[in-house]
């Protein structure tokens, strides 16, 4: 894959990996305009995640749904900063352990543990999906919430396999970041200055649609969108663009819903079309 990408300019709009990411698409040669739109933040009050923490240790869970590997990295941070790190693990080791697509088994595999299930679509339909087919009753269920999410369909659907949930929420998007890094890359699009935009989560679409909004200038991101070929990483980033009536240009192969695959992919698709940056 050396420098497949060489002469084409690709723009990521930075959550959570996209720092990993850019540096994957720099070494194929790619000119990468990074866009900050959020950052990730502890909750302001860590006193339910240090409590819920100590509650998983007292009495570990008999279920562990982990919905994010972001999510499940915040808790070992805070139980280091409790001391309770390496009993907080091995309470966590006693759970039958779901993970929502292949991030947070990563997260888990990271302290010695294994998912004993992973959705087979990396989505919170995918984890109710797969939750409805599971024997619950009794069971208490410790669950991995994520921010700016409605989880009541996910917990009902614990509930009603007979589940009691525990959950915790260990984290919060933090908008600070300046509008007017997403306003740039707007009309950055709008001018055809951009080869692709290769979106890796669907929040990232969520955000520039709310700011488009906010600043006037949604019609300015579909015309942008029209001129720039979109890379979606998985099903969820896809979904979430059928929401808003696009569709992904560039998407990889088969299931793996991961940056190589897509940066893959977008060498593949890239290379159908003369790069803006002379190689």
């Amino acid at each position: 894959m050396a420098e497949r990408l060489n002469g084409y300019r690709i723009l990521i709009l930075e959550t959570r990996e996209e720092a990993q990411f850019s540096k994957l698409l720099t070494e194929q040669g790619a000119d990468v305009l990074q866009c900050p739109m959020f950052t990730i933040e502890d909750v302001p009050d860590p006193a339910p995640v240090e409590a819920w923490i100590h509650g998983a240790i007292a009495e570990p869970f008999d279920e562990l749904v982990l919905m994010t590997g972001e999510g499940l990295r915040r808790l070992l941070k805070a139980a280091r900063r409790l001391g309770v790190d390496q009993n907080f693990v091995a309470a966590l080791g006693k759970a039958r352990t779901f993970t929502r697509g292949p991030k947070p088994g990563k997260a888990l595999r990271e302290i010695g543990l294994e998912p004993q299930v992973t959705t087979e679509k990396p989505t919170t339909e995918g984890m109710i999906e797969m939750l409805s087919r599971v024997g619950l009753k009794g069971h208490r269920v410790g669950v991995q919430l994520y921010p700016e999410k409605d989880h009541s369909a996910l917990l009902g659907a614990i509930a009603a396999q007979g589940g009691t949930t525990i959950p915790v929420t260990p984290y919060i998007y933090d908008a600070r970041a300046a509008d007017s890094h997403i306003v740039t890359a707007i009309e950055e699009m709008e001018a055809g200055r951009i080869d692709a935009i290769a979106l890796t989560n669907l929040g990232q679409i969520r955000r520039l649609f709310d700011v488009a909004r906010v600043k006037g200038y949604e019609a300015r991101l579909r015309e942008g969108l029209k001129k720039t070929l979109i890379a979606s990483v998985g099903p969820a980033v896809s979904d979430e663009l059928a929401a808003h009536g696009l569709s992904a240009d560039i998407y990889p192969e088969g299931d793996a819903f991961f940056m190589r695959p897509l940066i893959s992919a977008m060498a593949v698709e890239l290379s159908k079309k003369e790069p803006r940056i002379a190689k």
